[in-house]
């Protein structure tokens, strides 16, 4: 792993760390992550909900407010798709949940990937219309290129709404209505404070436009809704999402994180109690990645998605318990699913891709359900970007993830003629294509991503945010770090160096895999440290190591202790 640190200017830190009254560090930080206004800094440490846009300047958004407005009015029958991914889940709850509000009764379906395929397929349309058909469509997290859909719909006399962040190519249709921030986006960048939302982001603008038009007219439940009630939704979809935590979306996941700590949703308590996730010690992202997102997840990966919109809209506090544990247990199938399957992944890049700068794998035992879980794992272990295949009939069916610096959808947009379809966003996109071409493919997309690299892009790069002496890492920048949160896309988790550092014990191996470890930090204080996945590489005892870390909390015995989380060590030089 190469580190890499570039200093910046003293005078220009520290005229950060005067004007904004934050320590040296955090100004230093703030200055790396482009903010170096204080106006700009302020806002950013301070995030307020008050500083979301108005929802009109988002095209199409206005129309789709008013067609809603009228379905209220005259009670009309609604059906909503929302695909079956964390984002697709959690749009769907909250629009469903709000149009109950307003004594709606809306039906809402969930593309089963067995069944339907992605997105807004004939099979989930008919499906969706089985139970009668509706004055309006509205699809969530899919559909910007359903154009034959979208006409099947219309031609039925149904009116159609597609609300979508996948970015695309192909012109947006015409016989339904459009929200999407890539689509017709101002090119010059007037719209980039909500051009990342995801669905669920736009689904809350969407809720938020509607109750602005019925506020204005003082309807009795327009006014008693509480919109900030719905942002641990809002997180959910967010974070799990992966798109970059900054603009609105970092004001939307700051404030769905606290909401979140607090709901009252019965489906949420009961997920976190099964995911092991605890409230009261604080929710962060990782909570929604790891925990939380991947059981939601599962059961459009194995099952029916429909499940988990049931469990986020249900207040049944035993429904929600045995729904809860069934999303577990799907979630623990998928995990021996997605381990066998990252085995063999990882075996096929060793022996037959080493040197591919990008890497194309299939496989026609592999569940097409689980192969974006085992692309994201193969593409943090390789430093490569990584699109995993399984067998879907005619096609071979899947996902891709990137890295850091590297845009799949630019990447796509050059290599993907043999492609059948494909969608996504720059760190994670779905894609089918038949067998076939799947050769033809690989080659593209290995040069491809040779092309954009610009260079070898297997060993993997360690940027330090900063340097520390062992004695600034205590409780106080802990706390002032916590300013930075929520850490995702576009906002890292800052990486410290701590130069010089020396073991005076051999570092306490646990499972095999991991290790704890101490120091002296120079003022007679000790600090704690664990390193994940590095018991095959432990430091020398006695040595002088440069150590990059990160600093969380760790909650023990109702205790909040800082500890240290090792990345990579070194001989220090000199």
């Amino acid at each position: 792993m190469r580190w890499t640190y570039t200093p910046l200017p003293a005078a220009e830190v520290g005229a950060l760390s005067a004007s904004t009254g934050v320590n040296r560090v955090l100004a230093e930080l703030l200055l790396r992550n482009g903010h170096r206004e204080a106006d700009a800094a302020a806002k950013f440490l301070a995030p307020v909900l008050a500083g979301l846009g108005d929802p009109f300047l988002l095209r199409s958004l206005e129309a789709a407010a008013t067609r809603l407005r009228t379905a209220i009015a005259n009670h009309e029958d609604i059906v909503v798709l929302g695909d079956y991914d964390v984002d697709g889940v959690s749009s769907t709850a909250l629009l469903v949940s709000v149009l109950r509000c307003f004594g709606l009764k809306p039906h809402f379906v969930v593309p089963r990937r067995s069944e339907d395929g992605y997105g807004l397929s004939r099979s989930a349309i008919d499906r969706a219309l089985e139970a009668g058909k509706p004055t309006l469509f509205i699809a969530l997290d899919c559909g910007t290129n359903s154009h034959d859909e979208v006409s099947y719909l219309v031609d039925q006399g149904i009116e159609v709404i597609v609300i979508d962040h996948h970015r695309s190519k192909e012109r947006p249709f015409s016989r339904g209505l459009l929200v999407n921030p890539h689509v017709d986006a101002d090119e010059s960048g007037a719209d980039a404070t909500w051009r990342n939302l995801c669905t669920v982001g736009l689904v809350f603008k969407l809720a938020h436009g509607l109750l602005k038009q019925l506020r204005a007219e003082n309807h009795p439940v327009a006014l008693a809704i509480k919109l900030r009630d719905y942002l641990d939704l809002v997180a959910l979809g967010t974070i799990a999402d992966l798109v970059p935590l900054l603009g609105e979306n970092r004001i939307l996941a700051r404030h769905g994180l606290r909401i979140l700590q607090e709901t009252t949703r019965p489906g949420l308590r009961a997920l976190m109690t099964v995911a092991g996730v605890k409230p009261a010690h604080g929710i962060n992202p990782v909570d929604i990645s790891f925990r939380l997102g991947p059981r939601i997840n599962a059961s459009g990966r194995l099952a029916d998605a429909a499940l988990s919109v049931e469990l986020l809209l249900s207040d049944d506090a035993k429904f929600c318990t045995e729904t809860a544990q069934q999303l577990d247990a799907f979630n623990r199938e998928r995990q021996d699913i997605e381990r066998k399957i990252t085995e063999e992944a990882e075996h096929i890049i060793e022996t037959e891709y080493a040197a591919s700068p990008g890497i194309v794998l299939f496989s026609e035992n592999w569940h097409p359900g689980v192969v974006g879980i085992v692309a994201g794992r193969v593409s943090r272990k390789y430093n490569r970007p990584c699109v995993v295949l399984g067998n879907e009939g005619e096609l071979a069916k899947g996902s891709g993830r990137s890295i850091d610096g590297l845009n799949l959808v630019e990447i796509l947009s050059v290599c993907g003629g043999p492609l059948s379809s494909w969608g996504g966003h720059p760190m994670a996109v779905g894609v089918a294509i038949e067998k076939s071409r799947l050769e033809a493919f690989r080659t593209h997309f290995s040069d491809t991503v040779r092309a954009h690299a610009g260079g070898d892009i297997a060993q993997r790069q360690l940027d330090l945010s900063a340097w520390l002496e062992a004695g600034q890492v205590n409780e106080q920048l802990m706390t002032e770090l916590e300013a930075l949160h929520p850490f995702g896309q576009g906002n890292p988790e800052p990486v410290f160096g701590v130069g010089g550092m020396t073991f005076r014990q051999p570092p306490e191996v646990f499972k095999a895999q991991h290790f704890r470890f101490h120091f002296e930090n120079g003022r007679g204080r000790r600090l704690h440290g664990v390193a994940w996945k590095m018991a095959h590489r432990l430091p020398p005892v006695g040595v002088k190591l440069d150590l990059a870390v990160q600093i969380t909390w760790n909650h023990f015995n109702d205790r909040k202790l800082l500890q240290l989380e090792l990345i990579d060590w070194r001989i220090a030089e000199g």
